[in-house]
């Protein structure tokens, strides 16, 4: 797993349990809070009505005292009134006389003696009159009850809060609390996402030219761009890139030294031999043949270090159509020797392109006798010259073995035959080719054929303007 997705999943993880935990709190909290405001509110109601009754007391009968406590504690509904309390979109009354929770609210006053006065609760528990908070059934539903003595008058009052209206306010109220924190969860969890990436620019930014460096391009990364954290890191690397890029020169130096002092020798050798020859041709010929290859060998090192040190790279506009018939030509008796047939389709004509002409010739050359190479007798190899984006394509197919997609990057690195039954190569070809072809700012790929018959398809895009940096690369 990544630094940045692990550090993501951490953060936004956590944001998200401590917001969800406070979230959870605020709730318990403010229902706790409202629970309390609602028992306080409960107690107030019954002290105004306790003011009342006290004021009725005095100024009217008894006889008259019920009724006005009814004119005013309950609902003015008419005969025809059928209003249905529990529907949400009645919550103001018909003719406004009042809101439908006023209906979730009762009220009962007794009389000193325990007669009842006034039950809109329709609960006669007079016996169980105590002082303070309690709990009551009626009508169905549980009440919230506050119960007080008016040491004025002793009579008993008591209010009372159906516990649903209760619990569906603070619910509503405690929500509201928490939701605005709910809605923001997504947006500090992206807002986290977003400052976490932002923060590991820097870090992708190093990691592009590690990724595309090569062997024969060993730079040191800028570590001006390097955070704080991993500066050191980024220098312990440009160390080891430094002593990787000399070890590198070391062995180009001692490949192109060794190539060029064995030169010489092999030749005294071959001499030697074919004057042997003469005499016992067929006790020397297969030595010959090692010669020849050791020769080969030489030749494509030395020609490997040139390429990589970019040594007399002049590039000039040629006609690139005009370098793959020539190397078609100089391949044209090996491809007789196995009766294969080599095809060029050209769709490009005159396809100026500005490069090394020896060059190209040595890259087509190389990819032409692998495919001879490779490739069973009496068959046809396919040249296929294309315009392709601001450049152009040449593409090489033979109906050779082929090479599995696991292997191809490998079948391109330096002395790597995969099959060491067929030819008698060193392993330099493709990458030979591979490089010249980066040299003039173009690509190598290794595909499969697309028309569904077994072989290899090795396709080179050449720009046809050069990129300055090419040159020493």
């Amino acid at each position: 797993m990544s630094l940045t997705r692990t550090l993501t999943l951490l953060i936004t993880s956590t944001v998200l349990l401590i917001a969800l935990v406070a979230a959870a709190w605020s709730y318990i909290e403010s229902n706790h809070e409202l629970e309390e405001l609602f028992d306080a509110e409960l107690a107030q109601s019954t002290r105004i009505v306790q003011g009342l009754v006290r004021h009725l007391a005095d100024t009217q009968s008894m006889e008259q005292l019920p009724r006005t406590l009814r004119d005013t504690l309950e609902l003015p509904l008419a005969d025809g009134d059928n209003i249905d309390f529990e529907a949400d979109q009645n919550e103001i009354l018909p003719r406004g006389i009042g809101h439908k929770y006023e209906k979730k609210l009762a009220f009962e006053v007794w009389t000193p003696d325990r007669t009842p006065l006034l039950d809109t609760l329709k609960e006669d528990d007079s016996e169980g009159l105590i002082p303070g908070y309690s709990w009551a059934e009626s009508q169905g539903y549980r009440w919230r009850v506050f119960t007080l003595q008016d040491p004025t008058t002793d009579f008993w009052i008591r209010t009372a809060q159906r516990e649903d209206i209760r619990q569906e306010l603070s619910q509503e109220l405690a929500l509201g609390n928490v939701l605005p924190l709910l809605l923001a969860l997504p947006l500090l969890a992206l807002a986290a996402i977003v400052a976490i990436q932002f923060s590991f620019r820097p870090l992708r930014r190093l990691e592009n030219p590690v990724r595309h460096m090569a062997p024969e391009r060993i730079h040191p990364l800028d570590d001006q761009q390097a955070p704080k954290e991993v500066a050191g890191l980024v220098q312990a690397v440009n160390g080891l890139l430094k002593r990787l890029n000399q070890a590198f020169e070391r062995e180009r130096r001692f490949s192109a030294d060794a190539a060029h002092e064995l030169r010489t020798p092999l030749a005294v050798l071959r001499l030697n031999l074919e004057k042997a020859c003469a005499d016992n041709p067929e006790q020397f010929q297969g030595l010959i043949q090692s010669v020849d290859r050791m020769v080969h060998l030489v030749e494509q090192m030395l020609l490997l270090s040139r390429v990589d040190a970019g040594t007399d790279f002049a590039p000039e506009y040629h006609n690139l159509s005009s370098i793959v018939e020539q190397s078609i030509a100089d391949v044209a008796p090996l491809a007789l020797k196995k009766d294969i047939e080599p095809v060029l389709e050209d769709d490009a004509g005159q396809a100026l392109v500005s490069c090394h002409s020896a060059l190209i010739n040595t890259l087509m050359r190389s990819l032409l006798a692998n495919a001879i190479q490779y490739s069973p007798e009496h068959t046809v190899i396919t040249t296929h010259l294309t315009p392709s984006g601001n450049g152009y394509r040449i593409t090489v197919c033979d109906q050779g073995p082929g090479i599995p997609d696991e292997e191809r990057e490998r079948a391109m690195s330096r002395f790597v035959r995969l099959d060491q039954r067929l030819g008698g190569g060193a392993g330099l070809g493709l990458a030979i080719a591979r490089r010249i072809a980066e040299l003039h700012g173009g690509q190598l790929t290794l595909m499969k054929r697309d028309d569904g018959q077994s072989g290899l398809c090795v396709s080179i895009w050449l720009p046809a303007q050069p990129c300055p940096d090419n040159r020493h690369s």
